[in-house]
């Protein structure tokens, strides 16, 4: 159960944006996160990297703050700020003192609804941002990593680099990045979550009447397709990469289907979470042909991802595609002692308790739901990781996990 927390307060704006509250009793601060249906999976042809880039450019100020003024105005209130951009969604999120919330607020909505997009700090953000993803580019395991979503994910968005494709990031100008923001930026398709310190209902009552309630509603954006991953094999010489690398990907179900997902997590966590996981004892601490191992669930909207990093060195490779198979293996023949089975269920289930303790990730949380009309609810997950057994695991998320059905790179020092 989740003693002391009650469940969000959601109210609906008449243009179709939406706020989110939820108040902590124990919170010393306020979080104010925005979030917004513009990920880069919902770039056009000839966009690639303009949601990241946008990103960039609402913090090189708006109508009516200068640039840096928004962060100089937030640390001298008490607090801080970030955003980040993924395949599916974009959000700003601002940490403050309940007493400096009202202000940062009307800081937050201002910067975020009306970026200025002054062409020349766009060009001189350009570099910034090729700047970045030189830096990507010049990382092998980043290297590998986008070779196998875009193998595995063959005409995707998912598939696609978040920062871009460089001939696109040049050919952007401030008008066609103004156009992106219009089109998705838009009433239906943002939340505002607010959790911490707010109980009082001040800030609810303020948005209401702010900036948010006179956005317009979003124009009609079709939504990016449903992931089909494929199965195969790749093989990558990296120079400067100091091991191998074996890079396995699965498809798994899209974050709409909670009750998948968390199946999906109980399978990854009795692979691979901690040193009494099946592969990481197997390969790591009995056999010890890797350096480490990990697999990780990414919840996404049109298909998550199940990924799997495995360091070894080149000539162990063969050995650890044959000991994850044997792993996998096993699992589908024997069912899952009761000890093995606790273990996973608390390992799952305390992870997403310890992500309620704090406003951050609390109003992280409940945004990006309600951003995706999931307004289950916060006890939910917990009820639906009751419903797996470990029968039901082998036969369902278990299954999604058969090497032999993913696809597989083997990134190798050049």
């Amino acid at each position: 159960m989740l003693p002391g927390l009650g469940e969000p307060e959601r109210q609906r704006l008449a243009n179709g944006a939406e706020l989110v509250s939820l108040p902590l009793a124990d919170a010393p601060l306020v979080c104010l996160d925005f979030w917004c249906r513009a990920g880069s999976a919902w770039e056009r042809p000839g966009e690639s990297g303009m949601a990241h880039f946008l990103e960039h450019m609402v913090f090189k100020g708006s109508e009516g703050l200068a640039a840096g003024e928004f962060d100089r105005r937030v640390e001298a209130l008490g607090g801080n700020s970030n955003a980040a951009t993924g395949f599916d969604d974009v959000h700003y999120h601002v940490l403050i003192p309940p007493q400096a919330a009202a202000e940062a607020l009307d800081l937050l909505l201002d910067l975020v609804l009306h970026p200025r997009l002054e062409a020349e700090a766009f060009a001189m953000e350009r570099q910034v941002v090729l700047e970045e993803l030189t830096q990507s580019e010049d990382q092998p395991e980043e290297v590998a990593l986008q070779r196998l979503l875009a193998q595995a994910c063959p005409g995707h968005p998912y598939g696609q680099p978040i920062l871009g494709q460089r001939q696109a990031l040049l050919g952007h100008d401030p008008a066609a990045m103004a156009a992106f923001h219009r089109r998705l930026y838009g009433g239906g398709r943002c939340v505002l979550a607010i959790s911490g310190a707010v109980a009082d209902g001040q800030l609810a009552r303020r948005i209401a009447d702010g900036p948010l309630a006179e956005l317009p509603p979003a124009l009609e954006a079709p939504p990016p397709a449903t992931l089909q991953l494929i199965q195969g094999e790749d093989r990558l010489e990296l120079p400067r990469l100091e091991a191998a690398r074996l890079l396995m990907a699965w498809w798994q179900p899209a974050a709409d289907d909670l009750e998948g997902v968390m199946g999906a997590d109980l399978a990854t966590t009795v692979l691979a979470e901690g040193r009494r996981s099946r592969l990481v004892e197997r390969l790591r601490e009995q056999l010890r042909i890797v350096e480490s191992i990990d697999l990780d669930l990414h919840p996404m909207e049109s298909g998550s991802l199940a990924l799997l990093e495995a360091v070894c060195e080149p000539e162990e490779l063969p050995e650890v595609r044959q000991a994850i198979q044997e792993v996998w293996n096993e699992l589908m023949a024997q069912e899952i002692g009761q000890a093995e089975w606790q273990r996973a269920q608390r390992l799952v289930a305390n992870a997403y308790r310890f992500g309620l303790e704090s406003a951050g990730n609390v109003a992280g949380l409940i945004g990006n739901s309600s951003l995706w009309g999931r307004r289950q609810s916060l006890q939910q997950p917990l009820e639906l990781l009751e419903r797996w057994s470990p029968a039901r695991l082998r036969d369902e998320a278990l299954t999604r996990l058969d090497p032999s059905q993913a696809f597989i790179l083997e990134a190798v020092p050049a």
